[in-house]
């Protein structure tokens, strides 16, 4: 009989509160008519959290919603948020997907595949119906939101592709400060880690216009203007470039029609430093125009202030003051001509020719709490302060607030503003990486450690109950009870936590090096501890009565009581006690294991074989065999009776980090084990038959700590990313060959459209193809089953179609002949499962159910002797009006890829005459239909309009425009 195992499966992760893959994005919250949301100005933080997006309540640092794709399991490593739409959101994932999230549902709207490898830059256009997106395959993909398909790819740039902006080619700075109105975007701006900076004609799909944008290595960032007037790229040694855009000359280039063009649309205007001299990461202009920030990867936010016109002008003034004092005061015969020649070219010159450091002067920088990964403002308009959002590479959330320079009073000091940190988002998770996980008795319960932080979590809630301040923690366990923890640290201390009351019990100095392993004995009256120093130290737990002092009483108090000293001759990196308390075995640094008695401390066996230091090990539930696993990638199963390797398993492809065994034998699986390794892998192992049971994929990190509850039905793993998973046991039942087919077919996928890629990405078309621009879709394992179904349909379809024919022609000469009419003939059993449908709507309900995103790339799996089929089916769409969308579609893309093998063929001549007979008369009907909604709309309005005469509304315009004068904003000065 063959054996079946119970599937483990990801049911939960917690932890983790921004991962430093992706941006972080600020947004208002969704009811905006609470007066309480209103005047807290808090917001929501949407950030990526591995696979993961999250939503954070900023003020009350709680999660609102994740947004999850379970098709999906690649990192988020871009967030963008549509102006037109501010719930929608387009997120960009490592395997080059992209997915237009609805933040109010938390649903996915639209998918695109394009990329080949990790999404880098996205950015809307103001109507928010096009999507550009930069990726680290260097391409660039326009992508339509309305038509949901790739548009068309820009290649060009020869590095991963860093910012993207869409130009508003003559738009003017009132009109973009204020919501302008009607503008161009046929204009793209790009940088990437190549030093360049492009200008791309977006009708054109050309190149108009590249600059060399840093001067010492890459550029990594850019920030626009809000009017699009100018912008500032970053690169390496602080280094921040000043770029004027000419928008009037992009809107009379978008005009012409003639391509050659020798006027420069981008002008250096200079180069401004930061206070740090690493990686420009992030720069971002504040919405109204006024403030810059900028930030490297250290904990640092430097902010710049762009000065107004008239402060501009009177430093222009004070500096063409002292340039006549010092030529006066050098000669004052000889330059006194000069000195009038200085006032004379001054006195005309526009502040357009300001030196840009009279412009953009240094504000204030805001020291975080964390190494930065992304900013981002909060708020449009700054009342009192400005805040900032930033998101740090230690897991954490901070919102800082800093205050504004009143411009009334002048104020001779230029001493920085005070500011503050007003709220954080930190207690959800670790600051560093958890190198200990433990399970309290009834599994209610999970500790995690790390460096400087001890948390108690609810394992059903996934809530953070304590959160204590520890040393480095290298181990830890719950101590019988469940009410005290013990954590080792690196340090060499024993430390006692206190659960109910948060509070540290007691601090024992137990080893001279790292504590690398402590486990409770079985008996739950003692454990013992492994350390660098080579020993292994036995303490027993027990209540002493201390005395309180300057009174008589006592009171009692939990104390770790030192009992023996175990001496070895290399470091202790783990320890474990046999169930039965019979033997406790040690792995040291020299590659061995020793598996001692535990009453007489005499060794019992040593087991040789690993290559490298074993790092972890286990006992089964019985005391019979011993799991152990190394550096050397290597799992190695031993018998406790003689100590034999009964087997070993290249386990991983990284160092193997943890091993455990599932703890009772209640179904039989007593000797299954789970190992945990730095390849991001947890596999789950049969001891009995020397094989993988199943693979958990999911962490983005190397997996530092493992626990399985004592019942089995769930493990807890945590990682370098920061998060802690939680592995369900389901009731669903896997076989060894079942799984082994599965992966083998994962496999083949993947090298199908990895060879896929290869296939369009090659250049052997030479100078043909750079002549137009690639297609923008992307062959995945979805649109090639997409297409194996159309041609499917088609086949059986066809067959149908002529059965049909064959049966209506047959009823045709019967009844003619005034005989019996013959019997139905005997369709395909599909049609009939789907109500007896025709052949012709079956494959439009089918094409219809197909993603708009995919069915181009679908359409081109089918070969071309199927396409004389599928235009069959269009002239009958066609001619019966069905989904005219649809089918224009389809017909317009099949006769772009196909058409000179169309054009060769006098067969298909025929068939494209009917085609477009009936397409004709279809879309003069739709014309039609449209023309009269269209004409009775405007009656509508018309009616409408005349209404709101009646009732003397008319005269709230003209406050309106009374009001929104009153309301116009102090204008900034261009930094061109």
């Amino acid at each position: 009989m063959v054996k079946s195992y119970l599937k483990y499966e990801h049911s939960k992760t917690f932890g983790l509160i921004a991962s430093a893959s992706s941006n972080i994005v600020w947004s208002p919250h969704d009811s905006e008519q609470n007066a309480a949301t209103r005047s807290s100005h808090a917001g929501r933080a949407i950030v990526g959290a591995d696979e993961e997006v999250l939503c954070w309540d900023v003020k009350k640092g709680e999660l609102l919603s994740r947004w999850k794709d379970n098709q999906c399991s690649a990192a988020v490593s871009a967030i963008a948020r549509s102006t037109a739409d501010p719930d929608v959101y387009a997120v960009g994932y490592d395997d080059g997907s992209i997915r237009l999230w609805d933040s109010r549902l938390a649903t996915v709207l639209i998918t695109f595949n394009g990329h080949r490898s990790a999404v880098t830059a996205l950015a809307f256009d103001k109507q928010g119906v096009r999507l550009a997106s930069g990726a680290k395959d260097t391409d660039l993909i326009i992508w339509d939101l309305i038509g949901e398909v790739g548009l068309f790819k820009l290649r060009g740039h020869k590095d991963q592709v860093t910012a993207l902006h869409f130009l508003q080619a003559g738009q003017g700075r009132d009109d973009a400060l204020n919501g302008g109105a009607d503008y161009h975007t046929d204009f793209l701006l790009t940088t990437s880690k190549d030093a360049l900076i492009k200008i791309w004609n977006l009708q054109s799909q050309h190149c108009i216009e590249t600059h060399v944008a840093q001067s010492n290595g890459e550029c990594w960032s850019m920030g626009v203007y809000p009017d699009g007037s100018g912008c500032i790229t970053a690169g390496n040694e602080g280094e921040l470039k000043v770029w004027s855009i000419d928008t009037k000359g992009l809107s009379e280039a978008a005009e012409r029609v003639a391509e050659g063009s020798e006027k420069s649309f981008l002008h250096q205007r200079g180069i401004i430093y930061r206070h740090g001299k690493d990686r420009t990461t992030g720069v971002s202009f504040h919405p109204n125009g006024s403030y810059i920030l900028a930030h490297g990867s250290e904990k640092a936010v430097e902010l710049w202030r762009i000065r107004s016109e008239s402060e501009v002008q009177r430093t222009m003034t004070r500096k063409r003051k002292r340039r006549r004092e010092k030529l006066l005061a050098s000669d004052p015969k000889d330059s006194a001509q000069e000195a009038a020649t200085v006032d004379g070219v001054d006195g005309v010159e526009d502040i357009s020719t300001a030196d840009i450091s009279d412009v953009i002067v240094p504000y204030v920088i805001v020291r975080t709490g964390g190494k930065i990964r992304s900013v981002d403002w909060v708020g449009d308009r700054p009342r009192k302060a400005l805040q900032l959002l930033t998101a740090t590479n230690n897991n954490q959330l901070e919102v800082y607030s800093i205050p504004v320079k009143s411009k009334d009073k002048k104020s001779k000091s230029d001493e920085p503003p005070d500011y503050q940190r007003t709220l954080s988002v930190d207690l959800p998770g670790h600051r560093t990486d958890i190198r200990s996980l433990a399970l309290s008795s009834d599994d209610r319960m999970l500790a995690s450690s790390s460096n400087g932080s001890l948390k108690i979590w609810n394992v059903r809630t996934q809530s953070c109950i304590r959160t204590l301040d520890c040393g480095y923690s290298l181990c830890s366990s719950f101590l019988p009870g469940d009410k005290i923890v013990v954590v080792g640290n690196r340090n060499g201390e024993l430390e006692l936590f206190d659960i109910a009351s948060s509070t540290l019990i007691d601090t024992i100095k137990a080893h001279d090096g790292p504590i690398w392993t402590l486990h409770v004995h079985p008996d739950g009256r003692s454990m013992a501890t492994g350390s660098a120093d080579k020993s292994a130290k036995f303490f027993n737990f027990e209540v002493i009565q201390e005395e309180i002092p300057g009174t008589s009483q006592t009171t009692p108090r939990f104390k770790l009581v030192h009992t023996r000293t175990l001496k070895v001759a290399d470091d202790i990196l783990s320890l474990r006690f046999s169930p039965d308390s019979r033997l406790v075995a040690i792995s040291l640094l020299d590659n061995t294991v020793k598996v001692f008695f535990t009453d007489s401390l005499k060794l019992f066996l040593n087991l040789y074989g690993h290559k490298l230091p074993v790092l972890s090990l286990d006992i089964s539930f019985d005391s019979k065999f011993i799991v152990t696993c190394s550096a050397d990638k290597n799992v190695r199963l031993w018998g406790l009776d003689f100590g034999d390797c009964h087997k070993a398993f290249f386990a991983h492809q990284d160092s193997i980090l943890q091993v455990c065994f599932v703890p009772h034998n209640q179904d039989g699986n007593g000797h299954h084990f789970f190992s945990a390794s730095k390849d991001r892998l947890i596999k789950y192992w049969d001891g009995d038959k020397f094989e993988q049971i199943q693979k958990l994929p999911g962490h983005h990190g190397e997996i530092w700590a493992l626990a399985v509850s004592r019942t089995g039905e769930f493990l807890v793993s945590a990682s370098h990313d920061k998060s802690i998973r939680i592995w369900q046991q389901t009731d669903e039942q896997i076989f060894l060959e079942e799984e082994r087919e599965k992966e083998l077919e994962d496999l083949y996928e993947h090298t199908l459209t990895t060879s896929l890629d290869i296939e369009d990405d090659d250049p052997s078309g030479g100078a043909e193809k750079s002549e137009v621009a690639p297609k923008a879709g992307k062959q995945t394992t979805q649109t090639l089953m997409a297409g194996e179904r159309i041609a499917e349909a088609l086949e059986l379809g066809t067959a149908d179609l002529e059965l049909m024919r064959d049966y209506t022609s047959a009823v045709a000469a019967q009844k003619a002949n005034n005989s019996a009419p013959p019997a139905p003939p005997q369709r395909h059993p599909l049609f009939l499962a789907h109500g007896s449908i025709s052949a012709e709507q079956y494959l439009l309900n089918l094409i219809t159910r197909i993603p708009a995103a995919a069915l181009t790339d679908a359409l081109l799996v089918l070969p071309f002797a199927q396409i004389p089929a599928l235009l069959t089916f269009l002239a009958l769409w066609a001619e019966r009006g069905w989904n005219m969308p649809l089918t224009c579609r389809v017909l317009v893309f099949v006769l772009k890829t196909h058409h000179r093998q169309i054009v060769a063929s006098r067969e298909l001549r025929i068939v494209l005459e009917g085609v477009r007979g009936g397409l004709r008369r279809s879309l003069k009907e739709q014309k039609d239909l449209m023309g009269f909604n269209l004409a009775a709309l405007r009656v509508v309005g018309r009616r409408i309009e005349e209404r709101e005469v009646a009732r003397g509304v008319v005269g709230e315009d003209e406050e309106g425009e009374a009001g929104e004068a009153m309301r116009k904003k102090r204008g900034f000065v261009d930094i061109a």
